[in-house]
């Protein structure tokens, strides 16, 4: 049984750096470039959110760092140690929650999380302190002696969060953890891995949901096409935005609004990303016509929608490789 090291502070500085890591699946014309040249640096101790569409990469980046492919070209380092060349030494520092998870279907939720700390090399009271934990934290108790098999997708999902969060690893990969999850348990998860941070872990989060990565992220990339197209934390992000306020109004014809910014429709209204200015005047105008309106702060999903052109829920042309997002 291959003995964990123990878990302990992630060391100041990056938990993880890549540096101009593509990936490229096939060969000849069909074959399909899932990362171009990507460039990060994960911060230890901190949860760090990758963002796009089902096809941007998100999937590829992180089975790459999780030593599960091997880049095309490129080096990706997790806490000192080449994903390549020392995949064993990364892998007894890490866990990792897959998109497409495969858990062992005639385990109970309780002999999937003990047996897993079991082969992680902790020992029998800890692995049961762990998984009492969890359990509790997860609201995983009132399905503990079920079958895996037996559990609803979401459920299920829940389950490998939770044998993966009581690894305690010092690097835990969370590709879309929370996909089929409601709202509850969301949050419940959302809690487990603000604990894991509070802990020095560091978390490398994939989500399309974006209200979920501005909450927990201390630090964003948005990956579209295999590429890194905004990085820094949600503030820098927002920040950097041309036009960082949105205002939806109703009552107006296009034409009118065009002066003021940039302009989408809406269900019967229009929204309008605009300087805070325009932002502001646009909404007097329509106060003083007596139509309805309201101004805020661009979104992180608005911000997506200005970068990439078009929303972050909407199909993707190519896939980053079979089942992968």
């Amino acid at each position: 049984m291959a003995q964990s090291l123990p878990s302990r502070p992630a060391p100041a500085g990056a938990a993880l750096v890549a540096h101009g890591v593509s990936k490229r699946y096939g060969h000849g014309p069909r074959s399909v470039e899932a990362l171009s040249g990507v460039n990060l640096s994960i911060p230890s101790g901190s949860v760090y959110g990758l963002i796009g569409r089902n096809g941007a990469g998100k999937t590829t980046f992180v089975r790459i760092a999780a030593t599960q492919l091997q880049p095309t070209s490129g080096q990706l380092e997790v806490l000192g140690h080449d994903v390549v060349r020392e995949a064993s030494q990364v892998r007894l520092r890490i866990a990792a929650v897959p998109q497409e998870s495969r858990p062992l279907y005639f385990l109970n939720v309780d002999e999937l999380i003990f047996l897993y700390l079991r082969m992680r090399g902790l020992d029998r009271p800890e692995a049961r302190a762990r998984t009492e934990r969890v359990l509790d934290e997860l609201s995983l108790r009132p399905v503990q002696r079920r079958l895996v098999s037996q559990l609803s997708g979401g459920m299920r999902r829940r389950a490998m969060v939770a044998m993966v969060l009581a690894s305690e690893a010092d690097v835990v990969f969370l590709d879309e953890p929370t996909t089929g999850l409601d709202p509850v348990a969301r949050r419940e998860v959302w809690a487990a891995i603000r604990r894991a941070k509070r802990e020095h872990r560091t978390i490398l989060l994939t989500t399309h949901y974006l209200d979920e990565a501005e909450a927990l992220s201390d630090r964003l990339a948005l990956l579209e096409g295999g590429q890194v197209k905004v990085e820094g934390s949600p503030t820098e992000i927002r920040d950097r935005v041309r036009l960082p306020y949105r205002v939806t109004v109703f009552g107006f014809r296009r034409e009118e609004l065009e002066p003021y910014g940039e302009v989408g429709g809406f269900d019967g209204g229009f929204i309008v990303f605009a300087r805070e200015g325009a932002a502001r005047e646009l909404a007097a105008a329509a106060l003083a016509r007596g139509a309805r309106v309201s101004l805020g702060p661009v979104s992180l999903e608005d911000i997506f929608l200005q970068i990439v052109g078009r929303p972050i829920d909407e199909s993707s042309e190519g896939e980053d490789g079979p089942g992968e997002g």
